[in-house]
């Protein structure tokens, strides 16, 4: 029996409905997963194009937050470093209320999208060596991630769950 490939990013009910309102508002939509500035490692909302994906930046996924501007979904980016570090991480956006200090479309409303996350299992992480990472480079020329996409779940402890005591 095969395994299902996991996804490298989901996201929360709340978040998909901001992302869609989002969309309404400004049309096609991207991610990139802070890695330290401003908002500290807040996902970063910006209108599709707006951060400049670099050519070693990795796509942790395609969000199935779709659009009529925007059928393929919200991508995910993370600098390749970072990726390096948390490849062993599944992350799960969430919606929480507060402002964040960063320059993410969603400050304006008064909540922040955070990234949460859940270690991958042994089989999980073997199963994802497998698949590899596209870079900015290779989506610029045509690129798309085979499997799954980010999925929808009810709340963040859905995917990440706490673990006993």
């Amino acid at each position: 029996m095969r395994m299902e490939v996991p996804t490298r990013v989901r996201l929360t009910r709340a978040a998909a409905e901001q992302l869609t309102e989002l969309q309404r508002r400004t049309g096609p939509l991207m991610f990139h997963q802070s890695g330290g500035c401003c908002d500290g490692s807040s996902p970063m909302c910006y209108p599709d194009g707006d951060f400049v994906v670099g050519d070693r930046d990795v796509l942790l996924g395609l969000l199935d937050v779709t659009c009529q501007r925007q059928p393929e979904g919200v991508p995910v980016w993370i600098s390749g470093p970072q990726f390096d570090v948390w490849k062993h991480t599944q992350l799960v956006i969430d919606l929480v209320a507060g402002r964040g200090s960063g320059f993410s479309l969603e400050a304006p409303d008064g909540v922040r999208f955070l990234s949460r996350g859940r270690a991958f299992t042994a089989a999980e992480t073997e199963q994802l060596a497998q698949l590899p990472a596209i870079t900015g480079a290779q989506f610029e020329r045509g690129a798309r991630p085979p499997g799954p996409r980010g999925d929808i779940v009810a709340h963040a402890a859905d995917a990440c769950p706490v673990p006993n005591r």
